[in-house]
């Protein structure tokens, strides 16, 4: 293994273990568990709350734009900070974050699962059906999984790697923020019965699984180029 090769193969080995994780999630069967302390037969007390709904869930999602326009500007003239990452790393940015807002929503479109708030113990219709069972309806609407919302946060991880080589610790700290930030929606969605917590943590996989091979394949094109 190269020196340049180094980085793939710590993100590739991060990625592995992220989904043995997730995995091991699913095996244990957590996500009901976790959810019932938030639902009773009457359904979610939190669903409609103004913290969850109001604050978490709309402001988040109007946070996440603002950032994206952010990362737009960011294009033709750098953020406070930025001035030293060449364009062409900002606007691999823009174009990953896009990229992942794009597919985590094709993905719900596919996906049978309904969210919990629509489970027959939550007061809804669907029976819970696992969401590795593919083709197998649960009686909901479906679309439900990954969590849509979690990606207002998670699109940008991107910006993890776009940042690691000339600002490494602003990128680790940039990566902890953008985490931290798909926790507390996730957490958020959880309590709503919007999404079990699996759907927040695949989200964050899907994201970080999609945008790190697009990073270092980019990376050698441009090496490539010289």
């Amino acid at each position: 293994m190269t020196k340049a090769g180094q980085p793939f193969k710590r993100d590739l080995i991060v990625c592995g273990l992220l989904l043995l994780a997730l995995l091991a999630w699913d095996v244990l069967g957590w996500d009901l568990a976790l959810t019932r302390h938030f639902g009773s037969t009457e359904g979610f007390a939190w669903r409609e709350h103004g913290f969850t709904s109001g604050l978490l869930h709309q402001g988040g999602r109007m946070f996440g734009w603002a950032v994206f326009v952010a990362l737009v500007f960011n294009v033709w003239k750098p953020l406070p900070g930025l001035a030293a990452m060449p364009r062409r790393l900002r606007l691999w940015w823009l174009l990953s974050t896009i990229f992942c807002l794009i597919l985590i929503p094709v993905l719900k479109r596919l996906s049978l699962s309904s969210c919990p708030w629509d489970l027959q113990e939550f007061g809804g219709i669907a029976q819970y059906v696992n969401h590795w069972r593919w083709g197998v309806a649960d009686g909901g609407p479906g679309r439900c999984f990954p969590s849509g919302h979690a990606s207002a946060a998670f699109a940008f991880i991107g910006g993890y790697f776009a940042l690691r080589e000339q600002h490494a610790r602003l990128a680790r700290g940039f990566l902890i923020a953008v985490c931290s930030l798909g926790v507390v929606f996730g957490l958020a969605q959880m309590a709503r019965g919007a999404h079990y917590p699996s759907h927040t943590m695949w989200t964050a996989w899907i994201c970080w699984s999609s945008t790190m091979p697009l990073f270092h394949a980019s990376r050698r094109w441009w090496n490539g180029r010289g």
